[in-house]
């Protein structure tokens, strides 16, 4: 469990510090009877019940020096870990791993797991900050895993002060946070289970794969994979790993996070819709009724496993011909893609001079796998059922008031007035 951490920005020196970080490991057992009687005594011998942690290893690349105020120490009792760390800036991490040894007599398993911000369960950590603990390979903790006798398992804690959000994501004045994460072993009984590492992107439930993207953990996950998503009234529908990457332009200032970072894109069509009931672009994307649409109708059909690992992401998008309109920036769970973000940019050419933000952002990693460009473009189409569509981009169109651009049936870009339908197909982040 750990507890007791203090986060602090200072505006002059953007530093974060974090204090007395406590991880607890709680252990207890259910009853058992030391003796038999039949006919006579069976004499059995004292159970005993050990579960501790031990060795501690700090990864290199960790915060040092000054910035380790306390390095992390197990307390007399072996199930209590402290540490004191100072993340000065955005990028900078802490990561270290620790044993949970069962050295006792009695196999163990996972009995609960909580994790607590300022002592209430949390739901939603800070936009900058990460912080994660799983096994050493990244497989999420889970109820009933087992810990065998003369067993011992990894765990791996990381806490990362967020370097892929942007400057108005992270906080204006200095915070202070208390961190608790704990987990209980108790004796192991018929609902034990092995501990089963992450296995691919289809098979694995959202809460390990949305544990092993926090925890960095996603080489079992390729760009492409697909996997079925339930959406009730909407039916079922496919999902694709979009993108992976961060490269160090999703660092500069007002870049925009669409295409940063592990993002997830509808496959298929889901549904129609038109921008706006009337004929403008005025506003952009920032104020269309399809982005209000997909942020409240189409994000509360998707099951809450998946939304708890959706995180707000920073976009930027392009404006119309309106005289004194600039990009528009917005932060949204569900966003639809921009024109570079399918067909990229080719030498020092956009692909789509209409786009005012193409310099934002960056063609996603499927895209540019997939070699799509303006005169290879297949990779972009989109179908619903069996039948090719027309899908919506979120891109205003600058040589005019009424257009948004979408990508075509034949995977090339068109424009298309804001109220008349077409068909949607988003992405969104995991963090």
């Amino acid at each position: 469990m750990r507890k007791n951490k203090f986060i602090k920005r200072r505006q002059d020196s953007m530093k974060t510090t974090v204090t007395l970080l406590i991880l607890i490991i709680v252990v207890g057992y259910a009853f058992l009877q030391s003796n038999l009687n039949i006919n006579g005594t069976a004499n059995l011998g004292n159970p005993r019940w050990d579960i501790h942690w031990e060795n501690i290893q700090v990864k290199s690349g960790s915060v040092d020096g000054s910035n380790v105020v306390t390095a992390p120490t197990i307390d007399t009792a072996e199930t209590t870990v402290t540490y004191s760390v100072i993340l000065p800036t955005p990028g900078s991490y802490y990561e270290f791993t620790v044993d949970a040894v069962n050295s006792g007599t009695i196999d163990g398993m996972i009995d609960s797991i909580s994790s607590k911000l300022n002592g209430v369960t949390i739901t939603n950590l800070p936009e900058y900050l990460s912080y994660t603990v799983t096994y050493s390979d990244g497989t999420p903790l889970a109820i009933n895993q087992e810990l065998k006798t003369g067993t011992q398992e990894t765990y791996k804690l990381v806490l990362k002060y967020r370097d892929d959000i942007a400057l108005n994501q992270m906080p204006a004045s200095d915070q202070t946070l208390s961190l608790e994460f704990t987990v209980k072993y108790r004796q192991a009984n018929d609902d034990a289970q092995e501990i089963t590492p992450s296995g691919s992107f289809a098979e694995d439930d959202w809460a390990t794969i949305i544990t092993s993207v926090q925890s960095g953990n996603t080489n079992q996950y390729n760009v492409g994979d697909t996997k079925e998503v339930d959406m009730g009234t909407f039916g079922t529908h496919t999902l694709r790993i979009a993108n992976k990457s961060t490269p160090s332009e999703c660092s500069n200032n007002g870049f925009s996070q669409t295409a940063c970072g592990f993002v997830l894109e509808f496959e298929d069509i889901i549904d129609e819709q038109k921008m706006n009931s009337s004929s403008t672009n005025v506003g952009g994307w920032e104020s269309s009724s399809l982005r209000t649409y997909l942020n409240s109708t189409i994000y509360d059909a998707l099951p809450a496993n998946l939304k708890s690992g959706i995180i707000s992401t920073y976009v930027v998008s392009g404006h119309g011909k309106k005289s004194g309109e600039t990009n528009f920036i917005t932060n949204d769970k569900l966003y639809l893609l921009s024109t570079k973000e399918v067909w990229g940019k080719e030498g020092t050419t956009n692909v789509c001079t209409r786009d005012t933000a193409e310099e934002e952002t960056r063609q996603l990693d499927y895209y540019k796998q997939q070699g799509v460009k303006t005169d290879s473009n297949n990779g972009a189409i989109k179908k619903r059922g069996n039948v090719e569509k027309n899908w919506w981009l979120r891109t205003a169109d600058s040589a005019d008031t009424d257009d948004f651009i979408r990508v075509n049936d034949t995977g090339h870009w068109g424009d298309s007035t804001a109220n008349v339908t077409n068909h949607v197909s988003p992405a969104f982040r995991i963090g």
